[in-house]
């Protein structure tokens, strides 16, 4: 019998199978329900999915018609349709993927007001033929709801901005009484005001989540042998889990993906170059076999609902905190624990400021890019809790993590720090008489043979040893050296220019030379040793030996029973064409497993089982554990 309750708490049970929202969902969900706006800020992981879903299905019963969700990301259409679909909600999607006879009947299905919900891409949306489409549903009163996801896309602070999101605004204006929530799990004060004016979201509520992910353990290190750092990194730590790796270039991702599989890590590449049937077909793959490790450009959006992934780690520095705050979300959807690893050097800075530099932006926007980086060099060089670092990058007061069972990697081992302060004087000063004595810029590498003493060859040609600076850095060693010259270009106080990456000394240089500017900086020896696992007890408790268990305590018979559920759930996901997490999280079976149900009333009362997956899977599901 169809439900046909427009009660959000009944819509939740019912048809996605949880028995109570979490934090500010229900809040939310009524407003929109009740017709009102809203922007919704909430972390990956945190069911912004349901915020827009929920009020969807209860508006379209109601009789309101169809929701338009906009996304930018077809992957992640395809996953939150197939999971809508298991789930008996009637949803659909219209990209570029399908067959003009498969879009059009959709669209036949969309105007006579079948379905519950129909995600489009914003250039669709905002063509003259698809708002006609919206004028003849609005006439009819057969259009529910827009829900805009990825909203930090309409902001040019934001780390993802498209422009086609800048067309947006036509659905205040057009639309006027249908309700709109936009939603992103990144957005510091200038974008957030930046979404409600572009979006002409003023009279609008916003509702702010924490952005803690208290199961992500965040880790940095400084790179010294970067492929080896992230090898041992997933060896130690990751070994057989699903993981994400970004890099900065295609070629970086190509090489990378081949240099673990060489070295026994089953690892695909993942970046617009590739051609679009191998994209699919390597995202198809990490959805639906596990242990895959997806290599990517950190520029192209995964757009993967994946629960399981255990890590992800980056070997080229990102933009920005909001860039670094959305990939590494990506890891541990399923509230289990995950791991945010990453490596960055000298070379990043570099590379990132020339970037912003050269890029044909105005100056207002090179100067908020350079204050994004220098926030997240401020959190890759930290030496106390990177988690209070980055919540109050988002505006969010926190406590240090030492904790939590994910303490981050400061609050786990403290760093031994150093006072640089003086370093930096004779860093800035040598740098000065390289131009007094010839007019000459040198890199950071003949830098550090200068302040060390070291007599190269080319401190011999430039005759460099007869400088008052030759040698005054002996007792700091070469590591060292590059985290202070690392810091004043984060910092605005050297610039690194042209294809040799050349020092010069910036304005504000002078700063530093008066003794003005304290620099208090971690010793890198100890990123270095932290290469390695660091988790509380060693190897012995790593995430591999936790996460490979299922979610909840389960004694030998409960493990039999959630290991035969987890190859039905395989064979059902095969048959279907959907990964097994659409069908089932893990912490579903793993309840299932635990509590033994043993009619389909007791079925129902788990997590995650709603009245369609009961009604397809139940009789199934009690053959299996009554094995």
């Amino acid at each position: 019998m169809t439900i046909a309750s427009t009660s959000p708490d009944t819509i939740l049970h019912e048809v996605f199978g949880y028995s109570a929202f979490r934090g500010a969902q229900a809040e939310i969900v009524e407003h929109v329900i009740g017709g009102g706006d809203a922007l919704v800020l909430m972390p990956t992981g945190g069911g912004k999915s349901l915020c827009y879903q929920v009020p969807a299905i209860a508006r379209h019963r109601g009789g309101s018609g169809v929701a338009l969700v906009v996304s930018p990301l077809i992957a992640l259409m395809h996953d939150q349709v197939g999971a809508l679909e298991e789930a008996g909600v009637h949803a659909s999607f219209l990209n570029s993927s399908l067959t003009p006879d498969e879009a059009q009947r959709i669209e036949r299905e969309m105007m006579g007001g079948r379905l519950i919900m129909l995600y489009v891409a914003p250039e669709r949306l905002t063509t003259p033929r698809f708002l006609a489409q919206l004028d003849s549903l609005h006439e009819r009163g057969l259009l529910s709801l827009f829900a805009i996801d990825e909203a930090h896309c309409v902001s040019q602070w934001g780390h993802d901005f498209r422009e086609d999101y800048l067309q947006l605004n036509v659905l205040h204006e057009r639309y006027p009484g249908v309700p709109r929530v936009a939603l992103t799990a990144t957005a510091d004060d200038l974008t957030r005001a930046d979404i409600i004016q572009r979006l002409q979201l003023e009279d609008a509520r916003i509702f702010i989540s924490s952005f803690d992910r208290p199961n992500i353990r965040y880790a940095v290190v400084e790179k010294t042998e970067p492929r080896q750092q992230l090898l041992r990194f997933i060896q130690d730590e990751h070994e057989g889990d699903a993981g994400i790796v970004y890099c900065q270039s295609r070629k970086k991702v190509d090489e990378t993906a081949q240099w673990l599989n060489d070295s026994g890590i089953s690892a695909l590449p993942y970046h617009a170059g590739l051609d679009a049937n191998v994209r699919k077909r390597h995202q198809d793959r990490f959805l639906r076999e596990e242990g895959i490790v997806m290599v990517a450009t950190i520029a192209f959006g995964m757009g993967i609902d994946k629960p399981d992934v255990r890590f992800v780690g980056h070997l080229d520095l990102p933009k920005n905190i909001e860039a670094y705050y959305q990939e590494t979300g990506r890891a541990g959807r399923d509230g289990q624990p995950a791991d945010a690893w990453m490596a960055y050097g000298l070379a990043d800075v570099v590379n990132q400021r020339r970037m912003i530099d050269e890029s044909p932006a105005n100056e207002e926007f090179k100067r908020n890019q350079r204050g994004k980086l220098d926030a997240l060099l401020t959190l890759a060089e930290a030496h106390d809790c990177r988690r209070v670092r980055l919540l109050a990058y988002f505006g969010e007061a926190s406590e240090r993590c030492a904790a939590y069972q994910n303490a981050c990697d400061n609050c786990q081992n403290p760093p031994a720090t150093w006072d640089a302060t003086e370093a930096a004087r004779k860093a800035l000063s040598c740098i000065y008489r390289f131009h007094q004595h010839g007019g000459q810029r040198y890199g950071a590498g003949h830098l550090i043979d200068v302040l060390r003493g070291k007599v190269t060859e080319k401190v011999e040609q430039r005759n460099h040893q007869s400088l008052s600076t030759f040698g005054i850095g002996a007792d700091v060693s070469e590591a060292q050296w590059r985290v202070v010259l690392r810091q004043l270009i984060a910092l605005g106080y050297l610039q690194s220019e042209g294809e040799y990456n050349t020092l010069e000394l910036t304005g504000t240089a002078r700063e530093v030379l008066r003794g003005e500017v304290q620099m208090l900086l971690r010793e890198p020896s100890e990123a270095a040793k932290r290469t390695r696992g660091t988790r509380t007890g060693g190897k012995a408790s790593s995430s591999r030996s936790r996460d490979k268990a299922p979610p909840l305590p389960l004694d030998d018979q409960g493990l039999e029973r959630f290991a035969a559920l987890k190859a039905w759930r395989a064979e059902v996901a095969s048959e279907h064409n959907l990964p097994a997490y659409v069908v089932f999280h893990d912490a579903t079976l793993a309840e299932m497993a635990q509590a033994q149900p043993d009619s389909m009333d007791a079925l129902a009362q788990i997590s995650g089982v709603g009245a369609k997956k009961l009604e397809a899977y139940g009789r199934e599901i009690l053959r299996v554990l009554g094995m």
